[in-house]
């Protein structure tokens, strides 16, 4: 067995893979960009060594720095991780190459399965069926529309080294083909330095299903279940459970039979995983193989109870698989959300900055720890402080529960999601709330197309509909009573001037242009239990109880005998006297004022906001690579303006309306903040 590891990635997976090595007595060596000179995989390795600048270009790709720092401190092997050069076969061969050990599968199998090219071809040749396609990569745009209508529209434009979704477009027309392939040929090259791009037809109404599958050098490959990823926006997957709701037994050992037939066709070793797009009727069709770990592995984890990192460490140490086909299990039903820097309200922009907060669910299961059943876990790469740089992925955190059946996982997962607290950036926990309590999602009813069809205009505060929504109003005045009851106990106060508590009170929850709701309520607290009130709103009764502090943000509780878990603070950047009350999703901002008072405030005038239209603002942090007009001139709606590059993924600006170009107040290849004014329109 290895005694050091070296680790050529960063973030959350880079600290799962520590957290394995540690428990196998292995030492671990990480590396680290400038960005990344605090991160928290920086902190927990035995030793860290730098190896260049913020953009992955000039330092988590460079494999000459990678081996010379793992030769600069004995490390004898290598884990890759995914993303970065965990599919680089040329990499991987010199890794070898030096006598390092390479902990993943042999360069001969990354060239045949992990170009996306030939895995086709070769899959072809294994009778496995694939979907119809042009399989040799593609020189100009011209010739993509030419293939893409010969296919017949809906395509899918492809990077053969893509991954993550970048460098993938679905087009369902010449222009979007002629426009889809440039934008992947860019992304594919400077994420992954090869531009090389293909076109599939795109199976409509399709799921995503792949199996993870894991080899030795000894010839054994076995399958450990599936894993349903259909649930994708951009083709970039945001919730992922194992077992899938949808394939039978039959279709599973068919699918799992033919994953393993692939993997011993390249004399595969390690851990790896075979997609498929499944059809209506469960037939499927062989769409990738990942050479590497994937992101969600830890579904497969909670359900088989088996370490993946660990067993891709023994093999690569030449150690036999420890068990057999028939000793797989599949034990409850496992989800995993991925909790994205991005604003959901904002079409998902990413967003980057400080971590103010960050506090996670608690934990009751654990990297690196299978025996631990039935509950919570959290990977991640950051911690409360630290910085989102905007180099990379826009992944923060992977929230993992494990329940006895997909019911139990989905309640186990709205009940963490209510827990998780992250402030100074935005994050998708409320979209992904909706998705969880979507009725379509919930019965298993869903398909890759699932967020386009049912979020096509964007997602809004109203598309997370909350099943009581009288109940935040309730938190409001219940968590009001608190403060209030706190004021009157401090000493001290004015004899005739004292707090008074009482027990009417009108809860204004305040909408947007000023249409605010008033809710009268009343509040009684019960003597004989400390932090208990009974709330009475529009006639019914709330019985809340909780020994949360004040003024921490995560509120547990009970509510009528069930518990809850909610968000609560004290002031928001519009009015710093509001209650802002977050759960399962949906958030309110809402005053808790005295009868009089809530008279009085119906007089207050709205104030509108300025009127910003005549700007194009940047929507997020980013460089700006492109600005595609010129001073005076004129613009229709829908032309593009500028393109802004942030998280890997490049963002196009486009004109909301007709108009003329005025004053271009930001250059190309200038580091943009969130509004900053790009330009005018006269």
């Amino acid at each position: 067995m290895f005694k050091k590891i070296l680790i050529a990635n960063r973030g959350e997976i880079a600290c799962r893979v520590i957290a394995t090595a540690k428990r196998m007595g292995i030492a671990t060596v990480a590396v680290y960009s400038d960005a990344d000179k605090d991160a928290r995989h920086v902190q927990l390795a035995d030793e860290a060594v730098h190896i260049g600048a913020a953009p992955s270009r000039e330092s988590y790709l460079l494999a000459d720095k990678i081996i010379a720092a793992c030769k600069q401190t004995g490390a004898q092997a290598i884990h890759p991780g995914y993303g970065f050069l965990s599919e680089n076969e040329a990499f991987a061969r010199r890794v070898e190459e030096e006598g390092i050990a390479f902990i993943g599968p042999k360069h001969y199998s990354i060239a045949a399965m992990g170009d996306k090219i030939a895995s086709k071809k070769l899959a072809k040749q294994a009778q496995v069926n694939t979907i119809p396609g042009y399989n040799d990569a593609i020189d100009s745009p011209k010739q993509a529309v030419e293939i893409a209508a010969s296919i017949g529209y809906p395509v899918m434009i492809k990077a053969s080294a893509g991954g993550g979704g970048k460098g993938l477009r679905v087009a369902h027309n010449d222009k979007e083909a002629f426009d889809g392939f440039t934008s992947c040929r860019n992304e594919a090259r400077n994420s992954f330095g090869d531009d090389r791009v293909f076109i599939e037809k795109f199976v409509e109404e399709p799921r995503h299903i792949e199996i993870q599958v894991l080899g030795d050098s000894h010839g054994n490959v076995i399958y450990l279940n599936e894993r349903e990823c259909s649930i994708q926006r951009r083709h970039q997957k945001v919730i992922e459970e194992a077992p899938s709701p949808f394939i039978s037994d039959d279709t599973r050992r068919a699918m799992g039979e033919q994953a393993v037939a692939l993997a011993k066709a390249v004399k595969y070793q390690s851990a790896g995983t075979v997609e498929f797009v499944v059809g209506k009727d469960q037939s499927f069709y062989f769409l990738e193989m990942n050479t590497r770990l994937q992101v969600e592995h830890p579904v497969t984890e909670c359900i088989t109870g088996l370490d993946l990192v660990e067993l891709m460490i023994r093999v690569a140490a030449g150690e036999e698989l420890p068990l057999k086909q028939a000793d797989v299990k599949r034990d409850g039903w496992a989800i995993e959300c991925r909790i994205n820097a991005e604003d959901p309200f904002r079409n998902f922009l990413p967003s980057t900055g400080r971590l103010v907060r960050f506090q996670p669910p608690e934990e009751t299961m654990f990297q690196a720890d299978t025996g631990k059943r039935l509950g919570v876990r959290v990977d991640t790469g950051v911690y409360e402080g630290g910085e989102i740089p905007m180099y990379y992925d826009s992944m923060i955190a992977k929230l993992i529960v494990h329940g006895t059946d997909r019911s139990h996982a989905i309640a186990k997962m709205r009940a963490a999601l209510n827990g998780f607290v992250i402030r100074g950036i935005s994050s998708n926990i409320p979209f992904q709330a909706a998705l969880l309590a979507h009725p379509k999602f919930v019965s298993g009813d869903f398909n890759t197309g699932f967020i386009a069809e049912n979020y096509a205009h964007g997602f809004a505060a109203e598309d997370v509909p909350h099943d009581d929504p009288l109940f935040l109003v309730a938190l409001a005045a219940y968590m009001n009573r608190r403060y209030r009851a706190r004021a009157s106990g401090i000493s001290g106060q004015l004899e005739g001037h004292n707090v008074k508590v009482g027990e009417e009170f009108v809860v204004v929850t305040l909408g947007a242009e000023g249409q605010n709701q008033h809710h009268p309520v009343s509040v009684t607290d019960f003597e004989d239990k400390s932090g208990s009130s009974a709330v009475l709103v529009s006639g019914r009764s709330y019985q809340i109880s909780s020994t949360a502090t004040l003024g921490q943000i995560r509120v547990q509780g009970q509510c009528n005998g069930k518990g809850f878990t909610a968000q609560v603070e004290r002031g928001t950047a519009k009015n710093p006297l509001a209650l802002r009350i977050a759960h399962n999703g949906t958030q309110i901002d809402a005053l808790v004022l005295s009868p009089l008072g809530a008279q009085l405030y119906r007089l207050m005038p709205y104030k509108a906001p300025p009127d910003l239209s005549k700007f194009l603002l940047s929507p997020m942090p980013g460089l700006l690579v492109d600005v595609a007009v010129q001073e005076g001139q004129k613009v229709q709606a829908g032309e593009k303006l500028a393109v802004i590059e942030a998280m890997k993924m490049e963002n196009i600006l486009f004109a909301a309306q007709d108009g003329v170009v005025g004053k271009i107040t930001a250059g190309k290849g200038e580091s943009l903040s969130v509004d900053q004014v790009i330009l005018e329109f006269v």
